[in-house]
């Protein structure tokens, strides 16, 4: 179900009538002019083509060059004195080098008052035209590579049409200064057309002053090693260290015995230095990983009417979000990171995608510097910290029922095994999984809740990944209602609100049925009206 007042997605077409006489359009701040003035009898001005950053013809080659340095190492290593080894890798490194020439003489854009229009290839030739008033964000990013050569790269994002997966478009690379004037430029024209007030122009508003809402606490850094990315990348490294130990050679078992005999330690002692040895190593790779991501993080609200992050240490990050195209945040709060009392706060954005870093605001901090930034972000109170109506005992049993049961099949199926393998015994170890899975059982629960204000909807669910959404009641354009066979013995309903911002829908779990279609019509008057007959309103 959606909203009667929702706005369709329509494919956009640009007619020309042939007698039509069209003005010539201003070019924005920061654009060259056209070269001649448009005649009475012309269609329009033509804006002129332009290419990349000639030092692109540097940076990229250096950057696929880089790729291949792996494979010329090997080649030097193992050729064996063999010297047209070497003249294949010069070979492969000529044609990275014309790919590049190819490609920067083949790539042109142009940014007209109505569209942003990109043009790659020769063989696949690619033709990209965002209209403007659909961009969402643009985000600048500059590898390591591009800063030492004064270059960004532009990613422009737009809301999706139908049948779409995938909108906008990528400049790679131009200017530092080119890039911060199509970033202005294309945010205040996508402002001006989405019917909200423009305080200035691009150069005005280069020139005010920005309001800062948050920045680097290096005492953050403790919530490094709490976050599941960072864990994952560190681990993803030590697989690829082991990797290279395994083709000299060597094993696991092999350096405990070397160690053990080289410093006299048992078995035992020698395995725990290991399995110290690599939480050093995962910890301090975390930590290391976390000041690349955020070093020189802050997060500023432009004159220009934007949310700006900006970030990163070797590969320097920047992502500008329209505060009118902001739908709500998010606090997302990771198992090891709750424990650690921290959360993440990210934003819930039309443009945006809720998965991975899309939308993120700020490092991972301590859950009160969570609320403090959703609120100055919404401009708003603790709205996060909104006291939550409870779900009724039927999702206590539900949850318990799916926690415990799933556990009870993996027992029995450890057990089958220890039997199998005559008695290991893994089976009486596995029946610790009962007690936990009750206890996670029952932490969903407890964390399940929602609540309707004045201007949004709150909700929140989930242990070990808990998520606190908070949504503009005035970005729901639908809602969902699902209902499972266990869910409608339990008079329960999973309720989503549609949106187009984020995820794209945002679930309140296992609420009271009476109670899911109550809210979804208090939140959205009218929309459900004519489904329900004098469902009770929901308690806020």
């Amino acid at each position: 179900m959606t909203r009667p007042d929702a706005d369709p997605v329509t494919p956009h077409t640009d007619p020309v009538t042939p007698a039509q006489s069209i003005e010539a359009p201003t070019p924005p701040a920061g654009f060259p002019a056209a070269s001649r003035a448009a005649p009475a009898d012309d269609l329009a001005v033509e804006t002129p083509w332009r290419r990349l950053d000639p030092r692109m013809l540097v940076v990229g080659p250096l950057g696929n060059l880089a790729g291949l340095l792996p494979f010329v190492l090997i080649l030097l290593i193992t050729g064996q004195g063999d010297l047209s080894r070497l003249w294949y890798a010069a070979g492969a490194a000529v044609v990275v080098v014309l790919f590049g020439v190819l490609r920067w003489r083949t790539t042109r854009y142009r940014i007209t008052d109505e569209r942003v229009e990109l043009h790659t290839g020769l063989f696949n030739r690619q033709r990209r035209s965002v209209p403007r008033d659909r961009i969402r964000t643009v985000d600048t990013t500059a590898k390591l590579l591009h800063r030492l050569f004064g270059l960004s790269v532009v990613q422009v994002s737009a809301a999706a049409g139908a049948g779409q997966d995938d909108a906008g478009l990528s400049l790679d690379a131009v200017g530092k200064p080119e890039a911060e004037r199509l970033r202005l430029a294309l945010l205040t024209r996508s402002r001006a057309v989405s019917a909200v007030p423009t305080p200035a122009g691009p150069q005005e508003i280069a020139a005010q002053q920005a309001e800062e809402l948050a920045r680097l606490n290096w005492a953050w850094i403790r919530f490094a090693p709490l976050t599941v990315s960072s864990l994952v990348a560190v681990g993803a490294f030590v697989g690829a260290l082991f990797n290279i130990v395994g083709d000299v050679g060597l094993s696991p078992g092999d350096l405990v015995d070397t160690a053990g005999d080289r410093f006299a330690m048992s078995l035992l002692l020698a395995v725990l230095v290991l399995v110290a040895a690599l939480v050093g190593i995962a910890v301090a790779g975390a930590m290391l990983l976390f000041a690349e991501r955020w070093f020189g993080y802050r997060l500023t609200r432009e004159p220009d009417g934007t949310l700006r992050v900006r970030r990163g240490l070797l590969t320097r990050r920047s992502l500008s979000v329209a505060e009118e195209r902001l739908r709500g945040v998010e606090l997302s709060e990771p198992a090891l990171l709750r424990l650690g009392r921290g959360g993440q706060a990210k934003a819930v954005s039309t443009g945006l995608s809720g998965g991975g870093e899309g939308g993120v605001l700020g490092p991972p901090a301590p859950i009160a510097e969570g609320h403090r930034l959703a609120a100055a972000v919404l401009r708003d109170g603790p709205v996060t910290r909104t006291p939550l109506r409870r779900h009724p005992r039927a999702a206590l049993v539900r949850r318990l029922n799916r926690a415990v049961g799933g556990a009870v099949v993996l027992v029995a199926l450890l057990w089958l095994l220890d039997v199998a393998l005559f008695g290991t015994g893994l089976g009486p170890v596995a029946l610790l999984l009962l007690p936990l899975a009750a206890l996670v059982g029952y932490d969903r629960w407890r964390n399940l809740g929602h609540a309707l204000t004045e201007r949004y909807l709150v909700a929140r669910h989930g242990s070990l990944l808990r998520r606190t959404v908070v949504l503009q009641r005035g970005g729901v354009i639908g809602w969902t209602l699902r209902q499972s066979v266990f869910q409608r013995r339990s008079g329960l309903v999973t309720l989503t609100a549609v949106t187009a911002a984020g995820d794209g829908g945002y679930p309140v779990v296992d609420i009271a049925a009476a109670d899911g279609a109550a809210l979804a019509d208090a939140a959205v008057p009218g929309l459900l009206a004519p489904f329900l007959a004098g469902a009770p309103h929901p308690g806020r």
